[in-house]
């Protein structure tokens, strides 16, 4: 009612603007209806040509049926009176209005115009799409399948940045073929490289570029591969034979694999090589300074981390770290005394600060922290550490850790007896997120993740 009789308001107002210049119907007209006059008409539509009013009897009519009288002025300067307009449409659910959006806007894509669309232009927009959106893609021609042994594609995936890498993991129950997971969808991945050794177990060590370095747990041979692709290779035989624990690195020469890439292996007795992709071979450079205390008591589970083209290694007895230029061939040794109660760490890298991730242990509770190196005073500092809720679930236990990608994005193995955790840490957000159960495709176990390394996928990467 309240509705109503604003509206009688306002069409009274109306009423009384068409008073002042207009004159009574005819005798037959309703006291209340108003033809307003032609003088006025043309002078109303010079200065507003598309305007549009409407006369209507309040005493008669309901007021449903205000809304359905219009006039509307005509090009000519005419009315047309009285004339019904179309009843507003009624309020669709979300779902009918998508429908109708997808079905009301679909046109035929004209191939005389998108034939010229630009052959660069179409390859920087598929560079960026998500990996595994890429490969889907592969499927649709051979063109696009054929991106893959492109040099321009692969000059446009090297200008793409990833936020977070991915991880390639082995399990305890298939050695021989490895699981890799995608931290922005959350799933695990399972691909089958046929020709990697099925007699012998292989264990991811290093990475650059998209590609990662494979080493057999004897010590003996390396290979090199991208996950995604299958590309493989074998890498010819090292002139000196290392059984001991050794650490490895890997380091680009330039921003893609097409530039060339090393690989430096390092003993605990201080021998080392350098592999060039370039030429196909290791070489020797030269001797460990003597001012570096051997032996290094390297460990094993513990990966180098790379800042440009600097690899950094983290030894025990004394406590620090180690680094060797690729460029240079210089070596140099940094003292750092570890955080007490500090065990299973192992060094990190985000945006060029070198990380430290350990479990924390005091009494009978552990925790996973997080150190950053202070270059000014050497000493490492304490940056965060996992949330106390998730840390109650080690309370009493027998904890070991792994990490298993240390490139801005870790990504944390905790296990015991009566547990088996993975989680991701994100060091420049400091968010802290469980990682789904690794489940072979129609599997119902998860699997225990050995070791593992991060890699930044690239699809144009050769081995």
């Amino acid at each position: 009612m309240e509705e109503l009789a604003l509206l009688r308001q306002l069409i009274g107002q109306l009423q009384d603007l068409f008073n002042l210049y207009a004159s009574p119907a005819s005798s037959s007209s309703s006291s209340s209806s108003y033809i307003i006059h032609q003088p006025y008409i043309q002078l109303h539509q010079q200065y507003r040509p598309n305007s549009r009013w409407c006369v209507l009897n309040i005493d008669d009519s309901p007021a449903d049926d205000y809304c359905d009288l219009l006039m509307a002025a005509g090009k000519s300067g005419s009315f047309r009176m009285m004339e019904n307009c179309k009843p507003p449409p009624s309020k669709k659910c979300r779902k009918e209005r998508n429908r109708g959006k997808i079905t009301g806007t679909t046109e035929v894509l004209d191939q005389e115009i998108w034939k010229e669309f630009p052959e660069d232009l179409f390859e920087a927009i598929i560079a960026r799409l998500p990996i595994t959106t890429f490969f889907r893609f592969r499927v649709v021609c051979r063109k696009w399948n054929s991106l893959l042994n492109s040099q321009s594609f692969s000059q446009h995936c090297s200008e793409v940045t990833h936020i977070n890498p991915w991880f390639y993991t082995i399990t305890h129950e298939n050695v021989d073929s490895g699981a890799m997971y995608d931290p922005s969808t959350k799933k695990w991945h399972h691909p089958v490289i046929s020709s990697l050794p099925t007699k012998v177990i292989i264990l991811p060590v290093a990475s650059a570029g998209g590609l990662v370095c494979l080493l057999d747990i004897g010590h003996r041979n390396f290979y090199i591969c991208n996950p995604l692709t299958q590309s493989f290779k074998e890498l010819p035989a090292r002139s000196v034979k290392v059984w001991s624990r050794i650490a490895v690195g890997m380091t680009l020469n330039g921003i893609s694999t097409s530039e060339g890439y090393k690989i430096l292996w390092l003993g605990c007795d201080g021998e080392y090589e350098v592999y060039d992709s370039l030429q196909n071979s290791w070489t020797r450079p030269g001797n460990m300074p003597s001012h570096i205390k051997l032996p290094l008591s390297l460990n094993f589970r513990s990966q180098a981390v790379s800042v440009d083209s600097t690899l950094y290694f983290m030894r025990s007895d004394p406590e620090g770290i180690v680094s060797y230029n690729m460029v240079l061939g210089a070596w140099k040794q940094y003292i750092i005394p570890a955080p007490l109660h500090i065990s299973d760490h192992t060094l990190a890298e985000c945006g060029g600060r070198i990380m430290l991730v350990g479990l924390l242990t005091k009494n009978a509770a552990t925790c996973v922290c997080i150190w950053e190196l202070q270059r000014m005073t050497l000493l490492w500092k304490e940056v965060d550490r996992m949330p106390n809720v998730w840390c109650l679930e080690f309370y009493g236990k027998h904890v070991r850790m792994t990490c298993l990608g240390n490139k801005g994005l870790l990504m944390l193995s905790l296990r015991s007896r009566q547990m088996n955790r993975l989680v991701t840490y994100n060091v420049m957000n400091r968010e802290w997120l469980k990682v789904p159960g690794c489940l072979v495709p129609r599997g119902r176990k998860r699997q225990w993740i050995a070791c593992g390394t991060a890699f930044y996928p690239c699809p144009t990467a050769i081995a």
